[in-house]
């Protein structure tokens, strides 16, 4: 028997910047079995800072220069958590999120950069942007475009900093408002005498680059505040601005003043085995540390040639093995962007300019991002010499067993097991075997009980836990229900108590907070150890009237309150093929609860949740206990986004050919079609109404922001399936 691994320690990677993308690629090629991997960012990606000039001037998409953080997690086994960190407690070994999430950590490593955000000025955060965070920055940028070519014109840009990046950018800007808009009118403002007061070689280039730009420089100008108008001087002048960019200096993450944590100018000191100083357990790399042993100025380059000495060091202590020193370069090569597709560069106190340049950067970056663009494709085990009549037809094309619904057993199934049963007896027992819930009379009360689970698709135990919540929730609101009491049943893979503790409370909090806003409480459960996190619940409701899946009438108009396509993104993200940004925005809807559109809905004539057997088999489960059929409007189907492109490519969940012959719809053709037999998690709502509420109810459902669609309509005639 092959002894499973168990986990023993978390090690926590707080920021995505370049070195953690490094360690994670890293980690994917060589990972360190019993070690829990998490890593914590703001968002699902990494911009990469070298091509950012690049991207704001046109040559460079947003998707070219960013580091999908999903990806590369799903490739090194690892957990993304999408917050930012906003304290840390090395005492007690955890990292405090901005929505109050606390992670525990064993091995924990800073790599949170710097911001160019400046406080400092009054009016800042209100009318103005720090080129740092990058994605703040990028996409304030791109709505300020848009805005530009819409309208034919521009406000003027002011850029606050007068180095090498406030230089950068500023001739980047320039450009690309010229090839939208024909002109451009930028400015830089600085409080020092010179531009460059810390690159004076390549000063004097850069200053004639600059003025062939048109672009203003004010040296010795102070700002005593920015307005709504634009940068006010401390002599009273306001540079007028639409768009005003902080690029003045590297300033700290401010959090990291109260972390108790050694620092030099707000930055975190470290030894030459990245560790913080006192802290054998916290590393710190990239802008946000200090080299205490070899001071070095902030830039990107630094960072990169540090990740492998961190990957190691890493590894050491958990492993407890011997660290190495990190000896970072003296001098590096210096390329800096010129607008239009030219660079000049500095090393050694030299100075080159041209469009060969850009081309060399231009190389050097998109190499550099291969890395991530590119991953892998790590060997599979291979099968044994001899098996058994059936298993390679089984694998098929070798596709992993999928997460949520898609590892569900096919509906065909599932209903002859259950027709082979005998029928019930009870007569509290209201309901027969098929509906999305149990119903039981008690007294004048009903009551529906419910029960489900889900195999894991991601590796964060609380947003599993929020959509497994929201997910069996939805039974009970599809019936009309109000939840009452919960059990949570929850399978952990092999961990240490430690971590058993650790992800247990993760689990219970995040479903916890599901369950109590809809006035239901947890009050017990079951749990074990096994090959993969499980996380189920079983949930009674109350209800006056229940709603079941008989009952809708010839006419009745078809609502649905959520997108389809949770099927094919999980599948894709699975095999590290599917777009980070629009999967974490998918899983930050599965988590959203139900409970409002379910009110507004309670009075349906029929009503189901769309889960595992997809659009298809959920209503021809109403149409079957109706008597009824249905046509539904292909068109008017709504999807997440980035689901018809995968569907298109072909990526199917694992039951989607069993979905297909369960509930075939006549006349449905294409890709888009395909997804209504795409097994749903935390799906939406499938309420037929009458049609005289239609526009009131999606009024009302459209008031609360939630993305529901009419969708077809019930037809007469037997329980078939077909596309208008």
């Amino acid at each position: 028997m092959k002894t499973q691994i168990p986990l023993t320690r978390d090690l926590v990677l707080i920021g995505g910047g370049h070195a953690h993308a490094l360690v994670l690629l890293k980690w994917g090629m060589r990972p360190l079995p019993g070690t829990r991997v998490t890593v914590i960012n703001p968002g699902p990606t990494a911009p990469y800072s070298g091509m950012l000039p690049g991207h704001i001037a046109g040559h460079y998409s947003r998707d070219d220069l960013e580091i999908d953080l999903v990806q590369l997690a799903r490739f090194a086994g690892a957990r993304v958590v999408m917050g930012r960190a906003v304290a840390l407690d090395h005492g007690a070994k955890t990292v405090t999120l901005h929505d109050g999430r606390v992670l525990e950590y064993d091995v924990a490593s800073l790599d949170v950069g710097i911001t160019s955000e400046l406080p400092g000025i009054p009016g800042f955060a209100e009318h103005a942007v720090g080129a740092k965070p990058l994605d703040i920055y990028a996409e304030t940028w791109a709505r300020y475009l848009s805005d530009a070519r819409s309208r034919g014109q521009a406000d003027p840009v002011v850029v606050i900093g007068g180095g090498i990046a406030g230089v950068e950018l500023a001739m980047a800007m320039a450009h690309a408002l010229k090839s939208a808009i024909g002109s451009a009118e930028v400015t830089i403002l600085d409080a020092a005498e010179t531009l460059l007061p810390a690159d004076p070689k390549p000063r004097a280039l850069l200053t004639r680059s600059l003025e062939d730009r048109g672009i203003t420089i004010f040296s010795k100008k102070d700002i005593s505040e920015i307005t709504p108008a634009g940068p006010k001087l401390q002599d009273g002048q306001i540079v007028p601005a639409g768009l005003t960019v902080g690029v003045a200096g590297a300033l700290p993450q401010a959090w990291l003043q109260d972390t108790g944590l050694p620092l030099t100018d707000g930055f975190v000191r470290v030894a030459p085995t990245l560790q913080v100083e006192g802290h054998d357990d916290l590393f710190a790399v990239g802008d946000c540390a200090h080299l205490t042993h070899a001071p070095r100025p902030k830039a990107g380059v630094y960072a990169v040639r540090a990740a492998p000495v961190l990957f190691d060091n890493l590894r050491a202590r958990l492993t407890g093995h011997q660290m190495r020193a990190f000896h970072p370069q003296g001098d590096y090569l210096k390329l800096i962007s010129l607008g239009e597709k030219s660079a000049l560069a500095e090393k050694w106190g030299r100075v080159w300019h041209g469009p060969w340049l850009w081309r060399l950067k231009d190389r050097i970056d998109r190499k550099f991002m291969r890395m991530f663009k590119e991953l892998p494709d790590m060997p599979q085990p291979e099968l044994p010499s001899a098996l058994t009549r059936g298993v390679v037809q089984e694998l098929g094309d070798g596709q992993p067993i999928c997460g949520g619904c898609g590892s569900k057993v096919g509906a065909g199934t599932l209903t002859g097991a259950l027709a082979a049963l005998p029928r019930s007896s009870r007569k509290d027992v209201v309901t027969g075997r098929g509906d999305d819930a149990a119903v039981l009379k008690i007294n004048n009360q009903y009551q529906v009980v419910t029960t489900d689970h889900l195999k894991a698709f991601t590796e964060d135990p609380a947003l599993m836990a929020r959509i497994a919540a929201v997910h069996a929730l939805g039974d009970v609101w599809s019936m009309g229900a109000a939840p009452q009491a919960v059990l949570a049943s929850v399978i952990l893979p092999r961990m240490s108590e430690r971590l058993q503790a650790r992800t247990m409370t993760e689990i219970l909090t995040a479903a916890n907070s599901v369950f109590a806003a809809t006035g239901a409480e947890i009050v017990g459960g079951h749990s074990t150890q096994g090959t993969e996190m499980t996380i189920g619940f079983t949930i009674t409701g109350l209800s006056d009237k229940p709603v079941t899946h008989g009952g809708a009438q010839p006419g009745d108009v078809l609502i649905l309150t959520r997108p389809l396509g949770t099927g094919v993104m999980l599948a894709a993200e699975m095999q590290g093929k599917a777009n980070g940004r629009l999967v974490v925005k998918m899983l930050a809807t599965m988590a959203e609860p139900q409970d409002k559109a379910a009110e507004i809905l309670k009075d349906s004539n029929a009503m189901t949740d769309v889960t595992g057997f997809g659009l298809a088999g959920h209503l021809k489960a109403i149409c079957e206990a109706s008597g009824t059929g249905a046509e539904i409007d292909l068109d008017a189907v709504p999807l997440y986004e980035g689901a018809l492109e995968l569907s298109d490519k072909g990526f199917k969940s694992m039951i989607y050919q069993s979905n297909l012959m369960y509930s075939e719809v006549i006349g449905a053709t294409g890709p888009k079609a395909s997804l209504l037999h795409d097994p749903q998690t935390a799906g939406g709502l499938l309420a037929a109404v009458d049609p005289a509420h239609v526009d009131r109810i999606l009024q009302q459902l459209q008031e609360l922001d939630i993305p529901a669609a009419r969708i077809g309509r019930i037809l007469e005639g037997p329980p078939v399936l077909r596309c208008a």
